[in-house]
């Protein structure tokens, strides 16, 4: 584990998985279901500094669109069912499994852009 700051740090798939802060541990990044606290209460750590954006919904929506569909092929070549039963399965299959998943996937890239110090990207310029 890398020691920043004088403290252990978890790895970055624990804290998106359990809600912990990157840094310290503490069950602190979220204020609500997928929301961000301001900070970590535990170690001070402020991960309003932090901007994930869309990623984790793109992932997300990549990934399980891709299981979805091969699971939709597999359904329809083997039961052969309506177009109105697939839109009742898969609909919302693909919503609860992309909001289900938010929440790790947003933790755990605020974690990896905190383990990989993650910034806007700057020009250097010449002295």
């Amino acid at each position: 584990m890398v020691h920043r700051h004088g403290v252990s740090e978890r790895p970055a798939f624990d804290s998106g998985l359990h809600a912990c802060c990157p840094r310290c541990g503490a069950k602190t990044l979220f204020r609500n279901f997928v929301a961000f606290a301001d900070r970590c209460s535990g170690c001070g750590l402020d991960y309003r500094q932090f901007n994930v954006g869309d990623g984790p919904v793109v992932f997300l929506t990549l990934g399980i669109g891709a299981l979805i569909t091969a699971l939709a092929l597999w359904v329809e070549f083997t039961f052969e069912p309506g177009l109105l039963i697939h839109i009742l399965l898969w609909v919302p299959l693909t919503a609860a499994l992309t909001v289900g998943f938010l929440r790790i996937g947003k933790g755990w890239l605020l974690a990896l852009e905190y383990r990989n110090r993650a910034g806007e990207g700057r020009i250097a310029e010449d002295p």
